[in-house]
């Protein structure tokens, strides 16, 4: 199947971005260092601040929405102040601090953000956890090990019910659980209601007063990809600094009120911090996605964006895999979504040149525009965003220059360069951990993630980096030839487009590269026109299915003429990537190494010298 092409003809829908202007020094060592000219503005002491100007700016503005069983329920930010105010003083009036802080396991709903606003409120800090932890874990592992980490003094679950198991594995002695409601019937249980029926008092804005930019805002949990998740410790000074370099570089969110649909779980950093507190920072509306780039739940966000029209979309390429045949089918819907889109963000992972292209198609069609797409890059360690897009691209990879106040240097990591970054949005470290903290971070105080990038020019670093994978997932053959997994992996996605929702690529110490590969349900519906559910074992032998990767994989081939980005073979994946074993994240992020580890016997299939039959050898 080959890619649409949007019309040559198809404008860009217009959109005022900040000049990028940047300075690039080189030290002794062969290191470079990028910064913005641009200096950073001054920006709030505190994320309550920033609320309470939101609401000063527009009280009687829908600020959050979600649906429940007659449509939509809406709260406007004078409402929330109101129950935000009050959940801060019960949350003062128990005692809570840093030591004892706000754990909440459910997933993005009205009363988890008042919760979250509460905390931050209180000078509280809360820490938002995983929902899968809770309910997709068998062992709960990661679950007991965040909780004995953080000693929380209050849980939230919006419901006891699905969360009883969960809660039941953990040591509550000293813990207060509150739930909105409680059909576990479990004991000892405090209503949600009962902590907006307080009565703020002084106590409150005294608090918040006394909320310092260092003081800790959050806990978030990366996925651990090398054991337990590490809290990181995030500062007011990190998040508030954060929204104030993303007001400077992209000025045209303040030319109409933010409107966002999101689904991006408020547990990670991409949408706890970057989306909500973006609807913070501009008073603007945030429509809670309760859909999910998954086969069971795409068809959530699909009938959202059919009534809601954002002015900004966020999401993984992974929901846009997921997103695209609904829309490239239905005109209806797609013209609902691009009417009043001034661009369309990714981030997370690399983004596969086809699905870019494919969403331009389908804005020109509908629209007679494309929409400007765009991406940053970031860690939960740098609040997110570190460096961004705030100019027009043509193609998928380039990530952008450095935010004002960011300084980003490039260090030499044998052919690559691996970015390190520094300001004000970067982390102080991991809760209680300072051996992890100490590795993170070189000697001149700049974050370490083990990421690579390279320039989109060499003579002109203002038109931005490119992202180059993760250094700890490349590899080498037999040969001793460097497979670069990243890129190899967007490649061959797109060449299979649309039948692959993610693909790792193996062949260390090998003569050869395969990939083991998930398909994607919506996608190979599609190509083999069918509209009834089908499990992934159906899918992956499919004989339609089958004979598209075969051949696609075959044309990549043809115009690859080194083995390290030749695929010989090619092994579809009919169980999903496992949480418990860190092969997935909530935004739908897959581990390549850890996969690699957990799936040995699916590796050595995939390379037997007399493959089964439910390898694709490509000739």
């Amino acid at each position: 199947m080959n890619s649409p092409s949007p019309p040559a003809s198809a404008p860009i829908r217009p959109i005022k971005f900040a000049p990028a202007d940047i300075e690039q020094t080189k030290s002794a060592d062969g290191s470079i260092l990028l910064r913005s000219r641009t200096p950073l503005a001054s920006f709030e002491e505190n994320l309550a601040k920033v609320f309470r100007n939101a609401v000063e700016t527009a009280p009687s503005r829908t600020f959050l929405a979600e649906r429940n069983a007659t449509g939509w329920r809406k709260i406007t930010y004078a409402e929330a102040r109101r129950l935000v105010d009050a959940i801060a003083a019960s949350l003062i009036e128990r005692g809570l601090s840093t030591e004892r802080p706000v754990m909440i396991l459910s997933g993005n709903t009205i009363e988890h953000a008042l919760l979250m606003l509460a905390g931050l409120s209180a000078g509280v800090p809360v820490a938002p956890v995983s929902v899968a932890y809770s309910l997709q874990s068998q062992d709960f592992g990661k679950l007991k090990h965040i909780h004995e980490l953080l000693t929380p003094g209050l849980i939230y679950v919006a419901d006891t019910g699905p969360f009883a198991k969960a809660l039941a594995v953990l040591n509550l002695s000293k813990v207060e659980i509150v739930a909105s409601a409680n059909t576990g019937n479990l004991d000892r249980i405090t209503p949600f209601d009962k902590l907006t029926a307080a009565r703020p008092t002084h106590t409150v804005e005294t608090a918040v007063a006394a909320i310092r930019p260092d003081t800790i805002a959050k806990f978030l949990f990366t996925s651990g990809s090398t054991g337990f998740p590490k809290g990181v410790i995030n500062t007011h000074r990190m998040l508030t600094s954060n929204q104030q370099q993303i007001a400077q570089i992209w000025p045209f969110l303040e030319e109409q009120p933010l409107v966002l649909v999101d689904w991006l779980p408020w547990n990670h950093t991409f949408g706890g911090n970057h989306n909500f507190n973006m609807v913070l920072r501009n008073a603007g509306t945030l429509y809670i996605d309760a859909g999910k780039p998954v086969p069971a739940l795409v068809g959530e966000t699909v009938r959202n964006i059919s009534e809601i029209s954002p002015t900004i979309y966020f999401n993984v390429p992974a929901g846009y895999a997921a997103l695209l045949p609904f829309l490239e089918k239905d005109d209806a819907l797609a013209r609902t979504f691009f009417l009043k889109l001034r661009m369309i963000f990714y981030a997370a992972a690399a983004l596969p040149q086809d699905i870019w292209t494919r969403l331009e198609a389908v804005s020109a069609r509908v629209t007679g525009e494309r929409i400007p797409l765009i991406s940053s890059w970031g860690t939960t360690e740098t609040a997110p965003l570190a460096a961004a897009s705030h100019f027009l691209v043509d193609r998928a990879g380039v990530i952008g220059v450095p935010a004002p106040g960011v300084e980003l240097k490039l260090v030499r990591a044998g052919d690559k360069k691996e970015i390190r970054v520094r300001g004000p949005n970067v982390t102080p470290g991991y809760w209680k951990s300072p051996d992890l903290t100490m590795l993170a971070f070189d000697q001149e105080g700049f974050y370490r993630p083990g990421d690579a990038v390279r320039f989109a020019d060499t003579a002109d670093p203002a038109k931005g980096l490119i992202f180059d994978g993760r250094l700890a997932e490349d590899f080498k053959l037999t040969t001793g030839t460097w497979v670069y997994v990243g890129s190899l992996r967007v490649g061959v996605l797109a060449a299979c487009s649309p039948v692959l929702q993610d693909a790792i690529i193996a062949g260390t110490d090998r003569e050869y590269v395969g990939i083991l590969a998930w398909p994607n349900f919506a996608g190979c519906q599609t190509l083999t026109k069918s509209a009834s559910p089908a499990d992934a074992a159906q899918l992956a032998s499919h004989p339609a299915v089958l004979k598209h990767i075969t051949r696609t994989i075959a044309r990549w081939n043809i115009d690859q003429p080194g083995t390290s980005t030749r695929i010989a073979r090619v092994l579809l994946l009919t169980e999903p990537p496992s949480i418990d074993a860190n092969e997935i994240t909530d935004k739908g992020y897959v581990n390549q190494r850890l996969v690699l580890e957990r799936r040995k016997t699916e590796v050595e299939r995939l390379f037997a010298a007399t493959p089964d039959a439910d390898v694709i050898v490509i000739s």
